[in-house]
């Protein structure tokens, strides 16, 4: 597909939109829409990083249930709970955009003009959604069945990419990276809904850690850290070695993301099981 014909089957409203943003609307015009596409996909995938180091340091807490409750607190303020809202944004701009770009990339899917389209226009259908419930903050659901139904259509869609790369010649790694990506496409946008189902799900210190403490909810928490990490450190390994010249750098880059998200990893596995 050429270059042009992607920037004109762009929806002109999100090429407007992003002609808006001061920050992006000179890389718009010089550079394109793709370069800023690809782009804010790195930064909302730092940004989910970050979000994953800081959800595990504030479920630390639990085992402190006052602390705990200290902190929630803060979320009932409304600018906290509008940013908490507003985490939605990049949450499944990234997931959507990663699978956007499975479909491209594995199952030869040229139509990006047609997807990038789907993957804005369902970012905001998810948050509108998700602010609708959060208004309401009424919703309850068994923690179970709910995970049931997630780790199951997360696990198709993991499997339906391992049935395409998984004979590829492909190393491992990259191959474990994609396959997190599709099963986190799933398991984070429903984390963020099923947090905001009802006020308490994720605020009353005493529920949370009764739900946590079910075995098969232990399970589902393991595998969402363990694949968010392993997913967030590759993707900043990658973004290390397309940026830093230095071969002696990016070692040295390398091994501090590594040691980094190891920590985190067993901190996360950690609290899972002592709660």
């Amino acid at each position: 597909m050429a270059f042009h014909s992607f920037e004109n089957g762009i929806d002109p409203r999100v090429s407007n939109l992003l002609n808006r943003v001061p920050a992006l609307a000179r890389y718009t015009r010089n550079r394109g829409v793709t370069f800023v596409i690809s782009w804010a996909h790195r930064l909302t995938g730092v940004l989910l990083v970050i979000f994953i180091g800081f959800h595990i340091y504030t479920l630390s807490s639990l085992t402190t249930p006052g602390a705990y409750a200290d902190k929630m607190k803060l979320y009932q303020l409304p600018l906290l709970a509008f940013i908490e809202w507003a985490l939605a944004l990049p949450v499944m701009f990234h997931a959507l955009n990663g699978g956007r770009l499975i479909l491209y990339e594995s199952f030869r899917c040229r139509k990006d003009e047609v997807l990038l389209n789907w993957v804005v226009g369902l970012t905001f259908l998810y948050a509108g959604l998700l602010a609708v419930l959060m208004l309401m903050g009424s919703q309850n659901v068994s923690a179970v069945f709910f995970w049931l139904v997630a780790v199951a259509l997360a696990l198709t869609a993991a499997y339906g990419l391992y049935v395409r790369i998984g004979h590829t010649a492909h190393a491992w790694s990259w191959k474990l990276q994609r396959l997190t990506g599709a099963f986190l496409l799933v398991m984070i946008p429903a984390h963020f809904l099923f947090m905001h189902l009802g006020p308490q799900v994720a605020k009353d210190a005493g529920l949370v850690a009764l739900r946590i403490q079910n075995p098969w909810i232990k399970l589902v928490d393991a595998a969402l850290v363990l694949s968010a990490i392993y997913h967030g450190g590759y993707g900043l390994n990658s973004i290390l070695n397309d940026y830093v010249g230095s071969q002696e750098l990016r070692w040295v880059g390398s091994g501090a993301i590594i040691f980094v998200m190891t920590i985190a990893a067993v901190a996360g596995l950690k609290l899972i099981v002592s709660i």
